[in-house]
Protein backbone atom coordinates (compact mmCIF):
# COMPACT_ATOMS: atom_id res chain seq x y z
CA UNK A 1 0.00 0.00 0.00
CA UNK A 2 1.32 3.05 -1.21
CA UNK A 3 1.56 6.34 0.59
CA UNK A 4 -0.13 9.71 -0.80
CA UNK A 5 -0.39 13.07 -0.19
CA UNK A 6 -1.73 14.80 -1.79
CA UNK A 7 -1.16 19.38 -2.23
CA UNK A 8 -3.60 21.41 0.53
CA UNK A 9 -6.79 22.89 -0.91
CA UNK A 10 -6.22 26.52 -1.47
CA UNK A 11 -7.59 29.11 1.19
CA UNK A 12 -9.17 31.81 -0.98
CA UNK A 13 -12.10 33.66 -0.77
CA UNK A 14 -14.48 33.63 -3.04
CA UNK A 15 -14.46 37.68 -3.49
CA UNK A 16 -14.57 39.25 -6.56
CA UNK A 17 -11.10 38.78 -7.39
CA UNK A 18 -11.56 35.03 -7.23
CA UNK A 19 -14.30 33.36 -8.73
CA UNK A 20 -16.21 30.22 -7.66
CA UNK A 21 -14.62 28.79 -11.58
CA UNK A 22 -11.33 29.32 -10.44
CA UNK A 23 -11.52 27.83 -7.41
CA UNK A 24 -13.12 24.97 -9.15
CA UNK A 25 -10.31 24.97 -12.09
CA UNK A 26 -7.58 24.94 -9.65
CA UNK A 27 -9.11 22.28 -7.56
CA UNK A 28 -9.42 19.55 -10.50
CA UNK A 29 -5.60 20.31 -11.68
CA UNK A 30 -4.36 19.12 -8.03
CA UNK A 31 -1.62 16.84 -8.00
CA UNK A 32 -1.29 14.03 -5.49
CA UNK A 33 2.28 12.20 -5.07
CA UNK A 34 2.33 8.56 -3.54
CA UNK A 35 5.29 6.72 -2.83
CA UNK A 36 5.34 2.92 -2.43
CA UNK A 37 7.72 0.11 -3.24
CA UNK A 38 8.80 -3.90 -1.40
CA UNK A 39 11.68 -5.94 -0.67
CA UNK A 40 12.09 -9.55 -1.18
CA UNK A 41 14.55 -12.06 -0.25
CA UNK A 42 14.55 -16.05 -0.24
CA UNK A 43 16.11 -19.27 0.40
CA UNK A 44 15.69 -22.04 -1.65
CA UNK A 45 17.42 -25.69 -1.15
CA UNK A 46 17.77 -28.02 -4.57
CA UNK A 47 17.51 -31.32 -3.83
CA UNK A 48 20.19 -32.33 -6.74
CA UNK A 49 22.76 -30.11 -4.39
CA UNK A 50 24.58 -28.91 -7.72
CA UNK A 51 28.02 -28.03 -7.26
CA UNK A 52 27.48 -24.89 -8.62
CA UNK A 53 24.95 -24.04 -6.11
CA UNK A 54 22.87 -22.96 -8.92
CA UNK A 55 19.08 -23.56 -10.12
CA UNK A 56 19.46 -22.72 -13.74
CA UNK A 57 20.98 -25.79 -14.87
CA UNK A 58 23.41 -26.13 -18.31
CA UNK A 59 21.96 -22.47 -19.77
CA UNK A 60 21.58 -21.16 -16.75
CA UNK A 61 18.29 -20.32 -18.21
CA UNK A 62 16.25 -22.81 -16.05
CA UNK A 63 14.90 -20.26 -13.55
CA UNK A 64 14.69 -16.70 -14.32
CA UNK A 65 15.19 -14.56 -9.80
CA UNK A 66 15.29 -17.70 -7.96
CA UNK A 67 19.10 -19.25 -9.27
CA UNK A 68 20.99 -19.52 -6.15
CA UNK A 69 20.73 -22.75 -4.23
CA UNK A 70 21.61 -23.42 -0.76
CA UNK A 71 21.62 -20.37 0.61
CA UNK A 72 20.02 -16.79 1.66
CA UNK A 73 19.88 -14.42 -1.17
CA UNK A 74 18.44 -10.92 -1.81
CA UNK A 75 16.12 -10.82 -4.65
CA UNK A 76 14.86 -7.62 -5.68
CA UNK A 77 14.43 -4.17 -3.94
CA UNK A 78 11.64 -1.42 -5.72
CA UNK A 79 10.88 1.69 -5.36
CA UNK A 80 8.04 3.87 -7.41
CA UNK A 81 7.46 7.44 -7.17
CA UNK A 82 4.08 8.47 -8.86
CA UNK A 83 2.26 11.80 -9.73
CA UNK A 84 -0.80 12.14 -10.89
CA UNK A 85 -3.20 14.61 -11.06
CA UNK A 86 -6.91 14.76 -13.17
CA UNK A 87 -5.34 14.80 -16.51
CA UNK A 88 -1.54 13.10 -16.41
CA UNK A 89 0.80 10.60 -14.66
CA UNK A 90 4.24 10.37 -14.27
CA UNK A 91 5.95 7.26 -12.85
CA UNK A 92 9.52 6.74 -11.87
CA UNK A 93 10.34 2.70 -11.00
CA UNK A 94 13.88 1.91 -9.85
CA UNK A 95 15.32 -1.12 -9.13
CA UNK A 96 18.12 -2.36 -6.95
CA UNK A 97 19.74 -6.18 -6.51
CA UNK A 98 20.70 -8.90 -7.91
CA UNK A 99 17.71 -9.58 -10.03
CA UNK A 100 17.09 -6.28 -11.50
CA UNK A 101 20.45 -6.92 -14.04
CA UNK A 102 18.20 -10.17 -14.57
CA UNK A 103 15.10 -8.39 -15.38
CA UNK A 104 16.36 -5.20 -16.84
CA UNK A 105 19.92 -6.20 -18.22
CA UNK A 106 19.31 -3.59 -21.23
CA UNK A 107 19.20 -0.80 -18.95
CA UNK A 108 21.47 -1.37 -15.96
CA UNK A 109 22.83 2.00 -14.79
CA UNK A 110 25.50 0.16 -12.31
CA UNK A 111 26.02 -3.23 -13.33
CA UNK A 112 24.79 -5.34 -10.20
CA UNK A 113 22.98 -2.16 -7.85
CA UNK A 114 20.72 0.14 -9.92
CA UNK A 115 17.91 -0.29 -13.20
CA UNK A 116 15.11 1.81 -14.35
CA UNK A 117 12.25 -0.65 -14.25
CA UNK A 118 9.86 1.92 -15.50
CA UNK A 119 9.94 5.55 -16.05
CA UNK A 120 6.92 6.72 -18.26
CA UNK A 121 4.19 9.83 -18.78
CA UNK A 122 0.64 8.80 -19.62
CA UNK A 123 -1.78 12.02 -20.90
CA UNK A 124 -5.38 11.88 -20.65
CA UNK A 125 -6.71 13.44 -23.61
CA UNK A 126 -10.42 11.88 -22.49
CA UNK A 127 -12.17 10.01 -20.31
CA UNK A 128 -11.35 7.13 -22.47
CA UNK A 129 -8.54 7.91 -24.22
CA UNK A 130 -5.18 8.30 -23.42
CA UNK A 131 -1.24 8.16 -24.77
CA UNK A 132 1.97 7.16 -22.49
CA UNK A 133 5.66 7.68 -23.78
CA UNK A 134 8.75 6.37 -22.18
CA UNK A 135 10.05 3.03 -20.36
CA UNK A 136 7.34 0.59 -19.61
CA UNK A 137 7.02 -3.20 -18.31
CA UNK A 138 5.72 -5.26 -21.13
CA UNK A 139 1.93 -6.21 -21.92
CA UNK A 140 3.03 -9.45 -22.45
CA UNK A 141 2.60 -12.15 -20.43
CA UNK A 142 0.23 -13.48 -16.75
CA UNK A 143 3.29 -12.67 -14.67
CA UNK A 144 5.04 -9.54 -13.83
CA UNK A 145 8.74 -8.42 -12.37
CA UNK A 146 7.49 -7.49 -9.23
CA UNK A 147 6.97 -10.72 -6.51
CA UNK A 148 4.10 -8.89 -4.64
CA UNK A 149 1.45 -9.17 -7.49
CA UNK A 150 2.00 -13.15 -8.36
CA UNK A 151 0.80 -15.78 -6.43
CA UNK A 152 3.68 -17.87 -6.74
CA UNK A 153 7.31 -17.19 -5.96
CA UNK A 154 9.33 -18.81 -8.78
CA UNK A 155 8.19 -17.37 -12.64
CA UNK A 156 6.89 -19.39 -15.62
CA UNK A 157 9.34 -20.25 -18.28
CA UNK A 158 6.88 -18.01 -20.45
CA UNK A 159 7.75 -14.95 -18.30
CA UNK A 160 11.08 -15.61 -18.29
CA UNK A 161 11.22 -16.18 -22.33
CA UNK A 162 9.78 -13.05 -23.05
CA UNK A 163 9.86 -9.46 -23.37
CA UNK A 164 10.22 -7.54 -19.82
CA UNK A 165 10.17 -4.08 -21.44
CA UNK A 166 9.60 -1.63 -24.17
CA UNK A 167 10.25 1.83 -24.64
CA UNK A 168 8.82 4.01 -26.89
CA UNK A 169 4.94 5.36 -27.90
CA UNK A 170 1.58 3.57 -26.97
CA UNK A 171 -1.52 4.58 -26.83
CA UNK A 172 -4.87 3.16 -25.41
CA UNK A 173 -9.03 3.69 -25.64
CA UNK A 174 -11.42 2.47 -24.13
CA UNK A 175 -14.59 1.38 -25.86
CA UNK A 176 -16.51 0.82 -21.82
CA UNK A 177 -15.50 -0.24 -18.93
CA UNK A 178 -14.94 -4.41 -20.50
CA UNK A 179 -13.23 -3.62 -23.91
CA UNK A 180 -10.08 -1.52 -24.37
CA UNK A 181 -7.68 -2.11 -27.20
CA UNK A 182 -3.92 -0.26 -26.76
CA UNK A 183 -1.30 -0.05 -29.72
CA UNK A 184 2.15 1.34 -29.57
CA UNK A 185 5.33 1.79 -31.22
CA UNK A 186 8.70 0.56 -29.24
CA UNK A 187 12.61 0.32 -29.84
CA UNK A 188 13.85 -3.24 -29.73
CA UNK A 189 12.85 -5.75 -27.19
CA UNK A 190 14.58 -5.26 -23.55
CA UNK A 191 16.04 -2.05 -24.90
CA UNK A 192 16.31 1.86 -23.84
CA UNK A 193 18.52 2.50 -26.99
CA UNK A 194 17.42 0.32 -30.33
CA UNK A 195 19.58 -1.33 -32.22
CA UNK A 196 18.40 -0.50 -35.82
CA UNK A 197 16.44 1.91 -37.10
CA UNK A 198 13.66 -0.36 -37.42
CA UNK A 199 10.41 -0.17 -34.91
CA UNK A 200 8.16 -2.81 -33.31
CA UNK A 201 4.72 -3.11 -33.34
CA UNK A 202 2.56 -3.71 -29.80
CA UNK A 203 -0.90 -4.28 -29.70
CA UNK A 204 -3.54 -5.79 -26.23
CA UNK A 205 -7.33 -6.12 -26.41
CA UNK A 206 -8.88 -6.40 -23.43
CA UNK A 207 -12.02 -7.79 -22.70
CA UNK A 208 -14.21 -9.34 -19.70
CA UNK A 209 -16.93 -11.09 -21.24
CA UNK A 210 -18.83 -11.25 -17.64
CA UNK A 211 -17.79 -9.69 -14.36
CA UNK A 212 -14.47 -11.06 -12.57
CA UNK A 213 -13.42 -12.77 -15.93
CA UNK A 214 -10.87 -10.71 -17.64
CA UNK A 215 -9.20 -11.69 -20.75
CA UNK A 216 -5.92 -9.96 -22.46
CA UNK A 217 -5.03 -10.60 -26.31
CA UNK A 218 -1.49 -9.61 -26.43
CA UNK A 219 0.88 -9.07 -30.13
CA UNK A 220 4.54 -7.89 -30.63
CA UNK A 221 6.30 -7.76 -34.08
CA UNK A 222 9.86 -6.48 -34.70
CA UNK A 223 12.64 -6.42 -36.45
CA UNK A 224 15.50 -7.15 -34.09
CA UNK A 225 18.44 -7.59 -36.42
CA UNK A 226 21.67 -5.89 -36.21
CA UNK A 227 22.64 -3.31 -38.71
CA UNK A 228 25.41 -4.49 -41.31
CA UNK A 229 29.21 -3.57 -40.15
CA UNK A 230 29.92 -2.55 -43.73
CA UNK A 231 26.69 -1.19 -45.69
CA UNK A 232 24.94 0.16 -42.27
CA UNK A 233 21.69 -1.71 -43.88
CA UNK A 234 19.34 -3.49 -41.56
CA UNK A 235 18.99 -7.12 -42.86
CA UNK A 236 15.37 -8.62 -42.83
CA UNK A 237 14.37 -9.94 -39.59
CA UNK A 238 11.37 -10.75 -37.45
CA UNK A 239 10.39 -11.46 -34.16
CA UNK A 240 6.47 -11.71 -33.15
CA UNK A 241 4.67 -13.06 -30.13
CA UNK A 242 0.79 -14.22 -30.01
CA UNK A 243 0.27 -14.14 -25.95
CA UNK A 244 -2.95 -14.32 -23.90
CA UNK A 245 -3.97 -14.28 -20.37
CA UNK A 246 -6.83 -14.79 -18.47
CA UNK A 247 -8.43 -15.21 -14.69
CA UNK A 248 -11.73 -15.92 -14.23
CA UNK A 249 -12.65 -15.34 -10.05
CA UNK A 250 -14.84 -18.08 -10.00
CA UNK A 251 -15.91 -17.26 -6.18
CA UNK A 252 -14.52 -15.12 -3.81
CA UNK A 253 -12.09 -17.59 -2.54
CA UNK A 254 -10.94 -19.47 -5.89
CA UNK A 255 -9.25 -17.91 -8.85
CA UNK A 256 -8.56 -19.87 -12.07
CA UNK A 257 -5.77 -18.43 -14.60
CA UNK A 258 -4.37 -19.47 -17.80
CA UNK A 259 -1.78 -18.00 -19.81
CA UNK A 260 -0.79 -19.45 -23.15
CA UNK A 261 1.51 -18.18 -25.83
CA UNK A 262 3.15 -18.99 -29.53
CA UNK A 263 6.31 -16.93 -31.14
CA UNK A 264 7.93 -17.39 -33.79
CA UNK A 265 11.82 -15.89 -34.51
CA UNK A 266 13.66 -15.34 -38.38
CA UNK A 267 17.05 -14.06 -38.81
CA UNK A 268 19.28 -12.34 -36.44
CA UNK A 269 18.27 -11.31 -32.76
CA UNK A 270 20.16 -8.28 -31.91
CA UNK A 271 23.25 -9.33 -32.86
CA UNK A 272 22.78 -12.94 -31.37
CA UNK A 273 22.57 -14.24 -34.70
CA UNK A 274 19.40 -16.96 -35.71
CA UNK A 275 17.45 -18.97 -38.00
CA UNK A 276 17.69 -18.64 -41.61
CA UNK A 277 14.08 -19.86 -41.62
CA UNK A 278 10.78 -19.17 -38.96
CA UNK A 279 11.43 -21.02 -36.22
CA UNK A 280 8.91 -21.41 -33.29
CA UNK A 281 8.47 -21.69 -29.53
CA UNK A 282 5.79 -21.81 -27.41
CA UNK A 283 4.17 -22.72 -23.85
CA UNK A 284 0.95 -22.57 -21.39
CA UNK A 285 0.09 -22.39 -17.96
CA UNK A 286 -2.66 -23.40 -15.53
CA UNK A 287 -2.79 -21.72 -12.50
CA UNK A 288 -5.37 -22.41 -9.83
CA UNK A 289 -5.49 -20.04 -6.53
CA UNK A 290 -7.64 -20.65 -3.14
CA UNK A 291 -8.02 -18.94 -0.18
CA UNK A 292 -7.83 -21.07 2.96
CA UNK A 293 -8.44 -18.69 5.35
CA UNK A 294 -8.31 -14.50 5.59
CA UNK A 295 -4.48 -15.05 5.84
CA UNK A 296 -3.52 -17.82 4.48
CA UNK A 297 -3.64 -19.02 0.61
CA UNK A 298 -2.29 -22.16 -1.55
CA UNK A 299 -1.79 -21.64 -5.71
CA UNK A 300 -0.62 -24.32 -7.68
CA UNK A 301 0.63 -23.91 -11.42
CA UNK A 302 1.37 -26.29 -14.44
CA UNK A 303 3.33 -25.27 -16.91
CA UNK A 304 4.59 -26.67 -20.08
CA UNK A 305 7.04 -25.28 -22.01
CA UNK A 306 8.59 -26.16 -25.74
CA UNK A 307 11.27 -24.61 -26.93
CA UNK A 308 12.86 -27.55 -29.22
CA UNK A 309 13.89 -25.37 -31.55
CA UNK A 310 16.58 -23.61 -29.79
CA UNK A 311 15.54 -19.84 -30.69
CA UNK A 312 14.93 -18.68 -26.86
CA UNK A 313 17.19 -19.05 -24.14
CA UNK A 314 15.85 -22.29 -22.35
CA UNK A 315 18.34 -25.02 -23.83
CA UNK A 316 19.68 -27.71 -22.77
CA UNK A 317 23.37 -28.55 -22.45
CA UNK A 318 25.42 -29.72 -25.53
CA UNK A 319 27.29 -33.04 -26.12
CA UNK A 320 30.46 -32.19 -25.64
CA UNK A 321 33.03 -29.35 -23.64
CA UNK A 322 32.57 -27.02 -26.54
CA UNK A 323 29.75 -25.66 -28.69
CA UNK A 324 26.23 -24.08 -28.18
CA UNK A 325 23.06 -25.71 -26.45
CA UNK A 326 20.26 -27.18 -28.21
CA UNK A 327 16.63 -26.71 -27.83
CA UNK A 328 14.65 -28.46 -25.10
CA UNK A 329 10.94 -28.68 -23.46
CA UNK A 330 9.91 -28.69 -19.86
CA UNK A 331 7.37 -29.40 -17.43
CA UNK A 332 6.86 -27.34 -14.56
CA UNK A 333 4.43 -28.19 -11.26
CA UNK A 334 4.72 -25.45 -8.44
CA UNK A 335 3.05 -25.37 -4.86
CA UNK A 336 3.04 -22.28 -3.01
CA UNK A 337 1.54 -21.20 -0.18
CA UNK A 338 0.91 -17.57 0.89
CA UNK A 339 0.79 -16.01 4.51
CA UNK A 340 0.06 -12.86 4.92
CA UNK A 341 0.94 -10.55 7.95
CA UNK A 342 1.42 -7.34 9.46
CA UNK A 343 -1.58 -6.17 7.83
CA UNK A 344 -0.48 -7.60 4.47
CA UNK A 345 2.67 -5.52 4.42
CA UNK A 346 4.77 -8.97 5.23
CA UNK A 347 4.56 -12.39 2.67
CA UNK A 348 5.89 -15.23 3.19
CA UNK A 349 6.07 -17.66 0.39
CA UNK A 350 6.97 -21.66 1.70
CA UNK A 351 7.35 -23.30 -2.07
CA UNK A 352 7.79 -26.37 -3.82
CA UNK A 353 8.72 -27.06 -7.51
CA UNK A 354 9.69 -29.59 -9.72
CA UNK A 355 10.78 -29.10 -13.64
CA UNK A 356 11.21 -32.28 -15.62
CA UNK A 357 13.20 -32.37 -19.02
CA UNK A 358 13.78 -34.75 -21.95
CA UNK A 359 16.23 -37.34 -20.69
CA UNK A 360 19.22 -37.43 -23.33
CA UNK A 361 20.49 -40.85 -22.22
CA UNK A 362 23.51 -42.33 -24.73
CA UNK A 363 25.71 -41.25 -22.30
CA UNK A 364 25.15 -37.25 -23.28
CA UNK A 365 25.05 -34.72 -20.73
CA UNK A 366 22.30 -33.48 -19.25
CA UNK A 367 20.31 -30.75 -17.86
CA UNK A 368 21.66 -30.33 -14.24
CA UNK A 369 24.14 -30.85 -12.17
CA UNK A 370 25.14 -33.53 -8.99
CA UNK A 371 27.00 -32.49 -5.94
CA UNK A 372 29.59 -33.86 -7.86
CA UNK A 373 29.32 -31.17 -10.61
CA UNK A 374 28.75 -34.10 -13.09
CA UNK A 375 25.50 -33.27 -15.80
CA UNK A 376 23.42 -36.37 -14.83
CA UNK A 377 20.19 -35.17 -13.84
CA UNK A 378 17.09 -34.14 -16.48
CA UNK A 379 15.19 -32.98 -13.85
CA UNK A 380 15.41 -30.85 -10.52
CA UNK A 381 13.27 -30.18 -7.26
CA UNK A 382 13.41 -27.35 -5.02
CA UNK A 383 11.96 -26.25 -1.67
CA UNK A 384 12.03 -22.51 -0.84
CA UNK A 385 10.48 -20.15 1.54
CA UNK A 386 10.61 -15.98 0.16
CA UNK A 387 10.01 -12.87 2.33
CA UNK A 388 8.36 -10.27 1.15
CA UNK A 389 7.75 -6.78 2.27
CA UNK A 390 5.32 -4.13 0.68
CA UNK A 391 4.97 -0.97 1.27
Amino acid sequence: MGFTKSNDAPKVKADSATTVAEIKEDEQTKGAFAFSGYLDSYYSANFNKPKSRSNGGAAGTARVFDTRSGQFSLGLVQTRAAYSNRKSEAVVDLAFGPNANMGNYGNAVFSTALAIKQAYFTYKFTDKFSMTAGQFGTHIGYEVIDAPANFNYSLSNQFNNGPFYHTGLKATYAFSDRVSLMAGVVNNVDGIEDNNRKKGIISQLYISPVENWNVYFNFINSNEASPDEESGNTPGASYTMFDVATSYQITEKFLLGLNASYGAQKGDFQGAGGPSKSESWGGVAVYANTSITDNFGLGLRYENFNNDNGVRGLLAKPDGPEGDGVGTSVNSITLTGNINLADGHLLVKPEFRMDVYPKLGNGKSEQFQDSKGNWSKNSQTTVGLAFIYKF
